[in-house]
């Protein structure tokens, strides 16, 4: 006898629906799982007939064939043993409905017969409200997630039994309901504010000038400076996440595996902080059927790379496709898959090897041929995509005991927005959405200077050294510390300030 029932699984953050097909026959008990299925899912029919048999039911000894299709396509995950024990019970009679074309069946089965969360059960539920299936059940843990999708009735359950009761309509169940607009207003707070801050005035003025203009920043200074206390506040001064951004990035996350249980929505920027022995597949995503790496986890949000030169060259390199088109794709011989991958770079290292190079109150132990080295180890190509880079001293004790408290991140955040959006105005049309985004066609339409700007500009070039990619990384910086004032045009205090965002250049790149 035969029995189908419906499945779905994730191929990077889309899904696809999954036929589960199930034939029992005479035999000695045998079963049979095809359609290219990973271990997990081989594995299944363990956890399938325990289940059955924990939960009072028969489980028929007989020959059991388990198709999954499409067969070309390999299917991963245990999200497929609920609808593999619906299509058994279905061939026994058990269920009082022949078809149930309907539903959308997920979740994985413990050996009592109770439902654990599965990844991606957001973008099975929008694939499902694309393919016309206007009913799917999940575990308890994935319903706010996928009720998040409308014109779907989500509806999470606790155990097979309870699925039993929903086909067989001999329990009344509601599907879930979830309000879109206060998940979002709830999950948006962040535990960090900059008022937490002491001190580095420069440093924060720097920072705000990033966020507004979604350009990259590198921030050199001595252990203790708080580089990384003011990269983890980075994310409470970037615009609120739209829905549209909320729901891309809590994709991201769940088909990753990383989103909170319970949790329907991403609220807060995404704030990732890989450590520097990762490798390049776990920064940029890979596996045997690839999943989303570090870059993309931080999709509409900040990827913090603390301790930069210690980080592998051939690691770093691999950042330049995502910064550059905001998305990275990785080929496979049986497939290729891109991820979304948009994000502010934050950076922070220290200026030499003992970290104390230029610290007024400690001796820099280093030779100048080693801090060259250290600093060298960030390739030009890299820095090439780094706008900002600032000097940051260690704080003085008297800056770290002054009661008065600096801006909240409220009161940055406002002016960010209002730059973004003087932005977005701007570029209407252009397919870009802020100004680090600019090129060099755009730059010469939209970053106009005057002619005391352009002897600035020359002066600081010549006398610092500055190379042809400062030039543009400080037009473009000289545009965004515009907008944040308000200004239409660049002037020269504009200019002045952009060109001090160049450390590397003047101090340490000759």
């Amino acid at each position: 006898m035969l029995f189908k029932a419906f499945s779905a699984a994730t191929y990077g953050i889309d899904a696809y629906l999954v036929e589960v097909e199930v034939d029992i026959s005479a035999g000695n008990g045998i079963f049979t799982t095809v359609g290219l299925p990973d271990a997990a899912v081989r594995e299944s029919r363990e956890r399938i007939k325990s289940a059955i048999k924990n939960c009072g039911l028969d489980f028929p000894f007989q020959n059991i064939t388990v198709n999954l299709a499409p067969a070309d396509v390999k299917k991963e995950g245990s999200g497929f043993d609920l609808s593999i024990a619906l299509g058994i019970l279905g061939t026994t009679g058990v269920l009082l409905k022949t078809e149930l074309k309907h539903f959308i069946f997920l979740g994985e089965l413990s050996l009592d017969g109770g439902l654990r969360p599965v990844k991606g059960a957001l973008s099975i539920a929008g694939m499902a409200r694309q393919k016309g299936i206007r009913k799917l059940v999940v575990p308890l843990e994935n319903a706010r997630e996928a009720a998040v999708v409308q014109e779907v009735e989500v509806y999470g359950l606790r155990s097979l039994p309870e699925v039993l009761d929903l086909i067989n309509e001999t329990r009344e169940f509601q599907p879930a309901r979830v309000s879109t607009t206060e998940m979002l207003a709830a999950a948006s707070q962040y535990a960090v504010d900059f008022r937490d801050v002491k001190g580095q005035l420069h440093a924060k003025r720097a920072i705000e000038v990033a966020t507004a203009g979604g350009h990259n920043i590198l921030m050199i200074g001595p252990p203790g400076a708080g580089k990384t206390m003011l990269a983890k506040r980075l994310p409470t001064i970037l615009p609120p996440l739209t829905f549209e951004e909320a729901i891309q990035t809590t994709r991201i996350h769940s088909v990753a595996g990383v989103l909170e249980p319970g949790v329907g929505l991403v609220g807060t920027r995404p704030f990732r902080a890989p450590h520097h022995t990762i490798s390049d597949a776990g920064l940029i995503g890979g596996g045997a059927v690839p999943r989303p790496g570090e870059v993309s986890l931080a999709h509409n949000g900040v990827l913090f790379l603390d301790e930069l030169p210690e980080f592998q060259r051939n690691v770093l390199e691999v950042l330049r496709q995502p910064i550059e088109d905001g998305m990275v794709t990785i080929a496979r011989a049986a497939m290729s898959l891109t991820f979304p991958a948009r994000f502010v770079l934050a950076a922070a290292m220290n200026p030499c090897p003992c970290g104390f190079f230029n610290d007024p109150s400690r001796d820099c132990t280093c030779t100048p041929p080693q801090i060259q080295r250290y600093v060298s180890k960030i390739s030009g190509p890299l820095l090439d995509r780094i706008d900002i880079h600032i000097d940051m001293p260690a704080v003085k004790y008297r800056e770290l005991r002054e009661d008065a408290s600096g801006e909240t991140s409220d009161q940055i955040r406002a002016r960010v927005i209002a730059a973004r959006e003087r932005q977005l105005e701007r570029y209407q049309g252009e397919k870009i959405y802020c100004n680090a985004q600019l090129s060099p066609r755009q730059m010469r339409k939209y970053c106009n200077i005057s002619v005391e700007c352009e002897r600035l500009l020359e002066s600081a070039m010549t006398r610092l050294g500055l190379s042809a990619r400062a030039h543009d990384r400080i037009l473009k910086v000289s545009r965004t510390i515009a907008d944040l004032e308000g200004s239409e045009s660049i002037g020269t205090v504009h200019i002045s300030e952009a060109i001090h965002y160049r450390s590397l250049d003047r101090n340490y790149w000759a």
